[in-house]
């Protein structure tokens, strides 16, 4: 086979993959913007804030202080109020309700099982149905707050990736011109 051929057929592919690549780029770059504008629209309507340094639980006090008094606007931001703030005060509820921490699951059975033996006082059943409703709110609001954590990370993955496809893009274009000057200087009679 001819070299000018080979390098004609190599310099084409590479512009073909580098074309690939940047289009990949945008898409990608397109992908990373909507998701990380719509994670930060949906929180920010929402109006959830972290409280004070002073107002924080003691046990994850150190890992939010870096949030302290700020609106959840972010994925990460949204991960650590869930599983920081949330989770820590429905532990506490549940300890506070039922003696030890509990699941919504568990103490729904707790509350189901009083409210239909009858030796449970109606006060019991109240509380334990305050404390069913506390939990299922949290699980509910953690959730959400975790969706747009994922939500949020897939964004970064997407905005990391559309780098890497536009460097990848770049430097194919770059080898596929420097390809198209060796075809120039490649001799014809020249063979693989």
């Amino acid at each position: 086979m001819r070299r000018k051929t080979f390098d004609k057929i190599v310099t084409f592919v590479g512009f073909g993959l580098s074309a690939f690549l940047l289009v990949l780029a945008g898409l990608l770059n397109w992908g990373a913007t909507f998701a990380q504008d719509s994670v930060k629209s949906q929180l920010e309507n929402q109006n959830i804030s972290f409280p004070a340094a002073e107002a924080m639980p003691p046990s994850t006090k150190d890992q939010l202080a870096k949030w302290a008094g700020m609106k959840v606007t972010k994925g990460e931001m949204a991960r650590d109020y869930a599983d920081l703030y949330i989770w820590e005060h429905m532990k506490g509820a549940a300890k506070a309700g039922v003696g030890k921490e509990a699941t919504y699951s568990e103490v729904s059975g707790m509350y189901m099982g009083a409210a239909k033996s009858g030796t449970a006082s109606p006060e019991e059943i109240a509380k334990l149905g305050e404390l069913r409703q506390t939990l299922f709110m949290g699980n509910t609001l953690r959730g959400l707050l975790l969706e747009a954590y994922a939500f949020g990370t897939l964004g970064n993955i997407a905005a990391i990736a559309a780098l890497a496809s536009l460097a990848g893009g770049i430097l194919l274009l770059l080898l596929s011109i420097a390809g198209i000057v060796h075809i120039r200087r490649t001799p014809e009679e020249a063979t693989i």
